[in-house]
């Protein structure tokens, strides 16, 4: 199974992108939120998702792994396949899902294209327990700079076992109370509190 791509980027459309690996170029699907990520690329790692038919095999690219995850999940969710999923990466980002999925919120599913009634009642139902204990990526920020901090933090809570609405809450908090977040152990010190 291919897992990711590092390479140049040779060619980059909303849809599609294409990494020159060694020589090889290789073509995969993309959502719209890895486009705007990669487009003003010109070297990448691309996390892939190969999906194998008795007509086809596609090859599905992601800028991180908590997108490539949450593709993941959608497609094990009866009736959507692999477009379906790129169509609500596209239209949300991985925390957004998460968000619609924890909340119940069908409405935000049903403007996806493609995506109705029974459709996007499947995906919470079948999702609420698993989209909760997604991580985030921690190799998309800079080590030491806000967005890791707040990353590794939430990480840290949800392997504390806190559901992770909570713990973004609590988060939110701790930086609203604390002057700056200068490290993970401090952040998590003070959002320990607010839970």
């Amino acid at each position: 199974m291919i897992t990711h791509l590092k390479g140049s980027i040779d060619e980059i459309s909303p849809a599609h992108v294409v990494v020159d690996c060694g020589g090889v170029g290789y073509f995969a699907h993309i959502s719209l939120n890895t486009y705007s990520r990669l487009k003003e690329s010109k070297n990448a790692i691309v996390f892939t998702q190969h999906i194998v038919r008795e007509d086809a095999e596609m090859l599905f690219g992601f800028a991180d792994r908590t997108e490539r995850e949450m593709f993941r999940l959608l497609t094990g969710v009866s009736g959507i396949g692999p477009s379906s999923a790129r169509m609500i990466l596209s239209a949300m980002t991985p925390e957004e899902v998460q968000r619609s999925i924890s909340h119940g919120d069908v409405r935000a599913f049903k403007s996806v294209k493609g995506i109705g009634e029974k459709s996007a009642q499947r995906i919470i139902v079948d999702l609420r327990d698993k989209a909760g204990s997604l991580q985030p990526d921690l190799t998309l920020a800079p080590a030491g700079s806000a967005g890791a901090i707040k990353a590794e933090t939430l990480a840290a809570l949800i392997a504390l076992g806190f559901a992770r609405p909570q713990a973004e809450k609590a988060i939110d908090k701790a930086l609203a109370d604390a002057d700056n977040a200068e490290s993970t152990e401090k952040l998590l010190k003070i959002a320990l509190k607010f839970l």
